[in-house]
């Protein structure tokens, strides 16, 4: 029995009321409550005080804030960090942007521990960031009320704000926009739309190489699938999100819920141990950084296992823990259900006086509008086992028609739909095999009547046309595959002189270049050498590997490589490599792609090691979601910022027109050295 429950039964309340009390439980609660978390508050407070005095995550350091964003630069989730921000906040400017900033952390974190509270600081970060003009912020703290008022069960006006929203936040931002929309539509059932939008933010995370938005994206598939029933498939998005989370090495709110989900995939895998130490793990993390709602969602389900394990004292303690911390927030969907769970616990134990007094307090936390009537109905099958339980036969019945009243309510026009879906394909099924019955009927009794007179005919019939068929067949095959060698033949030796030609323009060069003296006019003449070598090391590779149509790349890139290193005499100090599968490609794809890492290759070369240095650079090109990723880097001294165009400017017009041409988008990453992405849409280059 928890302490609170104890001081309840102390009051002697139970005695005086047996049944009624529990109809003022919940002021009783919220005193005794509020009393525990401030003597918790302040113990805390006082030991992270003695223990980090001097520090904080926010600091006014010469006259300027400097802050450390919680879960980005730090973990450090105190008890006191809320606090910090409140009174910071009234020492900025209102018409700075960390301002808004800090708002918006107020009110997106203080959502785990009080929802009006945290809808409050959001509103008036809006009102301040509207009257700055602000869109970018006021886009920031529409995505925040929208995740706030989801947990307040506001699900149409989330739904509002998230969409209006969309158009304020940069595409690199908004994946958690798209996750709050999905569980938008996750709590309306709408698991397709749901997961169209937990795909996404896998894409916005794959795409701009995050890892929150990637981890975020297969906890919400983990659970889609969960509700889906498949249960492997949920467990492994789950453990996918969690290795992503600890790799990330900040674990917050969104690392403790996913392990809350692989401890519920873990229960339904019939892994009760295994569940056991996901659990606990989540209660451990929401106990440290105060996530109310996770923790009471934990407890909810560890009071579940732990029954089914019967183990009823340490399930009714979790019961009891699931319930104050719903208090604590103070939301009244998480209150309803903690009753649920301790009132299940109480059924399990035959604890029925119990069960019906933690049952009826939750059908009066429900209120007349609560709208999930699913689980309403599952308060109302329980309080009917407490009542048969307790010999109250009257009531149970009652409680039984309300629970089956309610399910007809949520279930009725699923099941008719369902029911005539079934009946419509029995008829259906039925009137297909009499029709098949007719049929065979029929049949059988005409290959009897006329069996004995036409089989030896039909055999006969019938061994002539296979016959000639055959004939037909091997002749077509025969034609077919002459013709297919003579276009192959000429197709080769297409490749072939093409091949020949370009290496006759190749020596051509090679002489004119000899007798330049002009070192500009030398360097342009020496780069249209390397890209008519380029066209033709690919023709050679269709002529000698014998497929006339696909280039296979990886050996392209590493011959490329080693010819353009040779010309520039940089094999002994530049080591080349290529990171990548082995990967086809059409040859009207090849050859343009092929000409760009030529000009990037001989770029490098030219410009990333000055003085002779030594170097790295290295190629890939992989194909990921239908589309081509080529990325081209080097450890070089990076271009500098500002800096003018080196030689003709020919080479950087030719790779923007390959990629356009390609309907490619490229990305420049200038950070210890040069590194240009590449992103080719597969079917349009093809």
């Amino acid at each position: 029995m928890n302490w609170y429950e104890r001081m309840l039964l102390l009051s002697g309340l139970p005695k005086i009321f047996p049944r009624g009390y529990f109809k003022y439980k919940k002021l009783i609660f919220k005193s005794i409550l509020l009393l525990h978390l401030e003597m918790r508050n302040f113990f805390f407070v006082s030991i992270f005080l003695i223990s980090t005095a001097g520090f904080a995550q926010i600091q006014v350091v010469n006259g300027f804030f400097q802050y450390q964003e919680v879960f980005v630069e730090t973990d450090d989730f105190q008890s006191d960090y809320l606090e910090k921000l409140e009174n910071a906040t009234s020492e900025m400017q209102r018409d700075s942007i960390l301002r808004l900033k800090v708002l918006n952390d107020l009110g997106y974190y203080y959502h785990t521990r009080n929802l009006n509270l945290a809808l409050e600081y959001i509103v008036q970060g809006l009102e301040e960031a509207r009257a700055l003009g602000d869109e970018y912020w006021e886009g920031k703290l529409m995505v925040s009320q929208g995740a706030v008022l989801l947990r307040m069960e506001e699900l149409e006006l989330a739904e509002y704000v998230l969409n209006e929203a969309i158009l304020k936040i940069p595409e690199s931002e908004s994946w958690l926009l798209y996750t709050n929309l999905g569980y938008v539509y996750e709590r309306k059932g709408m698991l397709g739309e749901a997961f169209v939008y937990a795909s996404k933010t896998l894409k916005i995370g794959e795409k701009y190489g995050d890892a929150k938005a990637v981890a975020m994206a297969y906890s919400d598939m983990s659970n889609l699938f969960w509700k889906q029933g498949k249960f492997d498939a949920a467990l492994n998005y789950g453990l996918k999100s969690l290795e992503i989370f600890e790799e990330r090495g900040l674990k917050d709110l969104d690392y403790d819920f996913t392990l809350h989900l692989v401890g519920q995939y873990m229960v339904d895998l019939d892994r009760p141990k295994d569940a056991l130490e996901y659990f606990q793990h989540s209660v451990q993390l929401g106990e440290r950084y105060g996530f109310y709602n996770n923790l009471s969602d934990t407890f909810i389900a560890l009071a579940n296992l732990q029954s089914k394990m019967e183990n009823y004292s340490e399930a009714n303690i979790s019961g009891l823990e699931a319930l104050r911390y719903a208090e604590l927030l103070d939301n009244e969907f998480m209150i309803m259900r903690s009753y649920l769970a301790l009132g299940k616990v109480s059924n399990a134990s035959r604890d029925f006086l119990r069960a019906s007094n933690y049952l009826e307090t939750s059908i009066i936390e429900a209120t007349e509008n609560f709208g999930d009537k699913f689980y309403l109905s599952l308060v109302y099958e329980e309080l009917s086992k407490a009542y048969e339980g307790s010999g109250s036969f009257q009531q149970a019945l009652i409680a039984t028609r309300k629970s089956d009243q309610l399910r007809r309510d949520v279930f009725t026009a699923e099941a008719e739909e369902q029911i005539s879906l079934m009946q419509t394909q029995m008829e259906v099924a039925q009137k297909e095999n009499t029709i098949k019955l007719q049929e065979a009927d029929l049949s059988r009794k005409r290959i009897l009547e006329v069996f004995y007179l036409t089989l030896a005919g039909t055999l006969v019939v019938f061994l002539f046309l296979l016959y000639r068929v055959f004939l037909r067949k091997k002749k077509y095959s025969t034609l077919l595959e002459k013709k297919n060698e003579e276009k192959e033949f000429l197709l080769k030796e297409i490749h072939h002189r093409v091949k020949n030609n370009l290496e006759t323009i190749s020596s051509l060069l090679t002489l004119q270049i000899a007798k330049i003296d002009d070192p500009k006019f030398k360097q342009v003449m020496e780069e249209t050498y390397t890209r008519v070598q380029s066209m033709g090391m690919i023709h050679l590779s269709l002529y000698k590997e014998g497929n006339l149509k696909q280039v296979e790349m990886k050996a392209f890139f590493e011959a490329l490589g080693r010819f353009i290193l040779d010309t520039f005499d940089a094999e002994d100090r530049i080591d080349f490599s290529t990171e990548m599968s082995s990967l086809e490609l059409d040859v009207d794809v090849a050859i343009p792609i092929g000409l760009i890492v030529n000009e990037l290759i001989s770029n490098s070369l030219k410009y990333a090691f000055p003085q002779q240095d030594s170097g790295q650079i290295c190629v890939s090109l992989n194909e990921r979601n239908g589309n081509l990723i080529l990325k081209v880097s080097d450890n070089g001294v990076g271009i500098m910022e500002n800096s003018t165009t080196k030689g003709t400017g020919f080479g950087s017009e030719l790779i923007s027109l390959l990629t356009r041409q390609l309907d490619g988008e490229m990305t420049l990453v200038n950070n210890s050295g040069t590194a240009f992405s590449f992103e080719f849409l597969l079917n349009r280059a093809a």
